[in-house]
Parts: C-alpha cells; sequence; structure tokens
C-alpha cells in the first residue's frame, strides 16, 4: 500500500480529470441531445432521418471503437486532434446519442391533453414548448440524467486508450511502474465507486423531491 500512499495525489489528479471529461462532455451532450431530440419529432423527414441515424450509429457502436476513428482515423485525413478535444468530442456525440432519446421520452410523456389545449389557446410551436412542455420534461427526464452521468463517469476510462491522463490512465502508470497492480487498481475502482456513490446520493434526493 506504500504506492498507493505516496502516489495517492497522482490518482486524485486523475479523478478530478475524470469529473472536468464527465461534466464538460454531458453538459455538451445535453445541448446537442436536446437539438438532436427535436430533429427527430421534427415533421421534416430529413432532418427525422438525419436525427435517426445519428442516435443509431453511436448508440449501436462501443464508445472505444468510437474515440480510435476521431482520434487515430480522421487522423490518416489530417485532422490531427489533442486526447483532452478528442476525448471531449467522442464523449460528447455519445453522451448526446442517449440524452436524445431521454429528452424525447420525457417530451412524448407530457400529456397530450395539455398541448392540445395550448394549441387550441393559439400558442406557437415554440412557446408551447418554452412554456408548457419544457418545465414538465425537464422534470422527468431530471433522474434518467443523473443515471447518465454516472454511466459517463464510468465510461470515461475508456478514455485511457487515447492517452488521457483520467483515473485510469494514472492507475494503469503506477502499477505498471510498480508492478503492484492489486492495491492500485483496488484504490481506482474505490475512487470510482466514491463518485458514482456521490451521485446516487443526488438520484436519491432528486427522487425524493420530485416524488
Amino acid at each position: 500500500m506504500d504506492i498507493v500512499i505516496r502516489r495517492l495525489p497522482n490518482l486524485l489528479n486523475g479523478s478530478l480529470l475524470t469529473l472536468e471529461y464527465s461534466l464538460f462532455s454531458l453538459v455538451l451532450g445535453l445541448l446537442l441531445g436536446v437539438f438532436i431530440a427535436l430533429m427527430r419529432d421534427s415533421n421534416y423527414r430529413l432532418l427525422s432521418g438525419i436525427s435517426w441515424f445519428y442516435i443509431w450509429v453511436f448508440r449501436g457502436t462501443p464508445l472505444m471503437v468510437q474515440l480510435f476513428i476521431i482520434y487515430f482515423g480522421l487522423s490518416q485525413f489530417n485532422i490531427i486532434m489533442t486526447p483532452f478535444v478528442a476525448g471531449i468530442l467522442g464523449m460528447t456525440l455519445n453522451n448526446g446519442s442517449y440524452i436524445a432519446e431521454i429528452v424525447r421520452s420525457g417530451i412524448h410523456g407530457v400529456d397530450e391533453g395539455e398541448r392540445e389545449a395550448a394549441r387550441a389557446l393559439g400558442m406557437r410551436y415554440w412557446t408551447e414548448m418554452r412554456r408548457i412542455v419544457a418545465p414538465q420534461a425537464a422534470k422527468q427526464c431530471m433522474l434518467p440524467m443523473v443515471n447518465q452521468f454516472i454511466s459517463t463517469i464510468k465510461n470515461s476510462s475508456i478514455l485511457s486508450v487515447i492517452t488521457v491522463a483520467e483515473l485510469t490512465r494514472e492507475g494503469q502508470v503506477i502499477a505498471n511502474s510498480s508492478f503492484n497492480y492489486f492495491p492500485v487498481y483496488i484504490t481506482v475502482a474505490a475512487l470510482y465507486l466514491i463518485m458514482t456513490s456521490l451521485c446516487m446520493v443526488l438520484s436519491n434526493w432528486l427522487q425524493r423531491r420530485l416524488g
């Protein structure tokens, strides 16, 4: 355990970087997901088709493969990205596909009668979305969004394959240099567990408040 104690600051720095990547990609993924969800429900077939294809591709392929394509594959076309940019882009695109479906389920969960009443009162589409649909959909989406954040924290470990110095990568470097694999990876697992447990506490608190 001496190696873990000596290198604990490195692991804590990796944990902070994991949270930064997760939060940053979740916020960007939320913006992208809302946009894609609105496209998916659009009456325009082209927009709906593009959004369906995007969701189909990014939900149907592994995040690791997506990162390989972005970081290694695009470099063959002289599109060079730093690990930071490639990691954020990959996780954002991946998150956006899942968040789009969360947002769509929230929108569809709003009572159709309320939307019909809004249209009967002469509300335009965007006014209806802002005043009637968005507040209720946001409430329904909140808990799934917390769960998505938990998944994002765990999925961020995949960023180690493109040399991002997040928690898993720091653990690999320490374990490989010291040959003390068990205590190092147990500590890495414990740090992930702490981060996800805090999110679960938040989820339970939100569930009680919304209930």
